[in-house]
């Protein structure tokens, strides 16, 4: 395993990258920081999953650029248009649809269902990048899903109050 196998992840970390920051130049830049912090730490990698190790060297690069610059990545209610609804008229407005709907999920619900379903990785593996309990996982896949199906369907998800058990 070498810098071969690396630059064969380069595509899902792209991805990856640009379905967390929702901009192709931060994208490009988290790539490439990734890459470059994965390479000056090739001596620590363990053989196992090499896309697991990367992608949690990524998660890690964005939640400290995220803190540190203090950005938030979720434009906020303002900045979006109004919940979609379903477009008939062409593929590049369900994408349109599903991308915005995508963006107004919770971080953590985004972060797994991106890794999870497009990504294709376990449960095990994404609890290991977000370093959460697998049970998080798939309790954040759940509520993902059934938010980003609300959100597609144009019926925003009333909230529901957390109950206090004693």
């Amino acid at each position: 395993m070498g810098r071969q196998d690396i630059v064969a992840e380069i595509p899902r970390l792209r991805r990856y990258a640009r379905a967390l920051t929702g901009d192709a130049v931060r994208a490009d830049d988290l790539v490439q920081d990734t890459l470059e912090r994965a390479l000056g730490k090739w001596a620590l990698w363990r053989p196992g999953n090499l896309r697991a190790w990367l992608f949690s060297i990524m998660h890690n690069l964005f939640v400290n650029q995220a803190r540190s610059l203090r950005l938030v990545d979720y434009p906020g209610d303002a900045a979006l248009p109004d919940l979609p609804t379903r477009a008939t008229q062409s593929d590049a407005l369900e994408l349109r649809d599903f991308a915005r709907s995508l963006a107004r999920l919770p971080e953590e619900q985004r972060e797994v269902l991106l890794l999870v379903a497009l990504e294709d990785l376990s449960y095990e593996d994404t609890a290991k990048i977000l370093d959460v309990p697998v049970g998080t996982v798939m309790s954040r896949l759940s509520r993902g899903r059934e938010r980003l199906r609300a959100l597609l369907s144009g019926d925003e998800p009333a909230e529901t109050p957390l109950k206090v058990v004693k």
